[in-house]
């Protein structure tokens, strides 16, 4: 009946936490509350999600411009460590050079 109406149910897939927003680590200002952009390299944002593989979860963290929303860093990881997001950043720093920048993150701990 459902395909002769051409619908589909839902699957209901499995919730997984990936954020702990209870912490006692120092809540940070927001520097780009009010800042108006006007070019690359003013402000980067960071960022790390998960990506699911055959065997597993690999980490993937990521640096974007936020002028021009684009990609100018990233690092793929097997654990979520601090470690990753440093590299992280000291790769893209190094490849673009440039200094005088706001970095922005979600103020999770693997970015203190």
């Amino acid at each position: 009946m459902m395909k002769e109406l051409g619908i589909q149910g839902r699957i209901k897939r499995k919730y997984i936490a990936t954020t702990n927003s209870k912490h006692n680590n120092r809540i940070y200002s927001n520097l780009i509350k009010d800042k108006e952009l006007t070019g690359i390299n003013q402000v980067w944002f960071a960022d790390i999600t998960y990506i699911r593989i055959l065997n597993g979860f690999v980490y993937l963290a990521a640096i974007l411009d936020i002028y021009s929303r684009k990609i100018v860093g990233y690092a793929i990881g097997k654990t979520l460590f601090p470690k990753l997001a440093i590299t992280t950043l000291n790769m893209t720093i190094a490849a673009r050079k440039t200094d005088n920048l706001i970095h922005h993150s979600d103020q999770r701990s693997k970015f203190l």
